[in-house]
């Protein structure tokens, strides 16, 4: 076997671009990691006539982030956390004042990168194009999960519910005002409510009411179950598309040559194809690295519970931004999810912090849900990117990625998927939307 100059290779960038675009499409492709992220790939991919292979490592799709994460479609919440705002908090983080944001200190370098590019993002100017990118590809997102469920019955409990953004300080609610102006546009909808008119529109926020300062609320949001979409996706992936699937397969290295690319598993299999593309969310960068690729991912882990819906459950879905808490109505049940501790990478429940998402959750909405009856309870890694942008590129003719999509993971999945499948097969030999039909 002829031996090719592979990403760690000093040629120029130029030259690798001039390999992209005179490549055909690759024929056959590997994807690394069957999350939301994972199987959203697969299906931009095997819908433009690409023979797909999905390797995940658990024996299911979404076991991990994607598993019982928010639930929420949030398209228009795409706020960057690196802010002004957020910078004027670092001494309080940095003492853990704040419960719901804890940045564990670490002295290794990659950490201390990051953290710099971090506050290096800290600035409006920043701020305001971070923002915007992440919205951008946030409103392609909802156009491709229209798009999906047009043509496809899926079961995942999807419906456009709305959202309501709770702001608790008249700082923040000012903050939230000035961001939905620089956000108004084309397929933007959001309306500025006072606490009686959010109450009117989502009775539930009645035992809140007093502490809120006022609301935003996005009509048009949507709400749906990961973990049942990414199963729905394997279903019909592998039913519709013939997309082959390789669970309890874990990739340990990747071989990029100049006329293929190999995933070698942990029991010696290997897997060819003429691409590998990484979509394996907190543990992206991991393969990258070995073959000199360093992307600045850094989990950031959140936790969620899921219990029964009472009476007074929302039916909008409500984030509560000072305590950063998500209510989500998914049927009879309701999910809550919230707190951020950046550099964390352990991915076992903490009881305390578990206690303290229970506790934030009661004061927030004290009867929205049966939260003495709460179960379900998940910690997940969502992969941060210093700018919140996460990073679709194909660095080599045989190698791309898919990763960094932090805490908008299920929001911009079809989007990002759609990005990475321009990249590789020219729009024109898409399917069409007879040809799926």
């Amino acid at each position: 076997m002829r031996r090719g100059r592979g990403p760690t290779s000093r040629r120029n960038g130029r030259d690798f671009q001039r390999d992209i675009r005179t490549m055909r499409p690759p024929a056959t492709a590997i994807i690394v990691g069957a999350g939301v992220v994972g199987v959203s790939t697969a299906y931009a991919l095997a819908r433009r006539g690409v023979e797909v292979t999905l390797v995940e490592r658990h024996g299911e799709p979404a076991m991990e982030t994607s598993r019982a994460n928010g639930a929420q479609l949030s398209y228009l919440y795409t706020d960057a956390l690196a802010s002004p705002g957020l910078l004027t908090q670092l001494p309080r983080l940095a003492l853990g004042l704040v419960p719901a944001f804890r940045m564990r200190a670490r002295l290794d370098p990659g950490y201390l990168r990051w953290i710099a590019a971090f506050l290096a993002n800290c600035t409006q100017k920043r701020f305001r194009s971070n923002t915007l990118g992440v919205l951008l590809l946030a409103l392609e997102s909802r156009a491709a999960m229209d798009e999906l469920i047009d043509l496809h019955r899926l079961d995942f409990g999807y419906r456009k519910a709305g959202k309501m953004h709770v702001y608790r300080s008249e700082r923040s609610w000012k903050a939230a005002q000035a961001v939905a102006a620089m956000k108004a546009g084309p397929g933007v909808a959001q309306v500025v409510l006072s606490p009686a008119e959010a109450v009117t529109r989502e009775p539930a926020l009645e035992w809140s009411a007093p502490g809120i300062r006022g609301v935003l609320y996005s009509p048009d949001e949507a709400v749906g179950d990961p973990h049942r979409f990414a199963h729905a996706m394997r279903d019909l992936l592998v039913g519709r598309y013939g997309v082959k699937c390789a669970f309890r397969q874990t990739v340990e290295r990747l071989h990029i040559d100049t006329d293929k690319a190999v995933a070698m598993c942990a029991d010696g299999a290997e897997m060819v194809a003429d691409i590998v593309i990484d979509c394996s969310g907190a543990d992206g960068g991991k393969l990258l690295r070995q073959l000199g690729i360093v992307l600045p991912i850094m989990p950031m882990k959140g936790y969620s519970f899921t219990a029964s819906a009472t009476a007074a459950s929302p039916s909008i879905s409500i984030t509560d931004v000072d305590a950063r808490i998500v209510f989500t109505r998914l049927r009879e049940r309701v999910r809550v999810a919230g707190l951020a501790d950046l550099g964390n990478a352990d991915r076992a429940v903490d009881p305390q912090r578990l206690e303290a998402l229970l506790a934030g959750a009661r004061e927030s909405m004290p009867k929205g849900a049966a939260f003495e009856r709460a179960e379900a309870f998940w910690a997940g890694l969502r992969p941060m990117t210093p700018d919140a942008q996460p990073r679709i590129a194909r660095p080599h003719p045989r190698l791309a990625y898919n990763l960094g999509h932090g805490v908008l993971g299920w929001t911009l999945a079809m989007g990002s998927a759609e990005r990475l499948a321009r990249l590789l097969v020219p729009e024109h030999q898409a399917l069409s939307t007879k040809e799926e039909l």
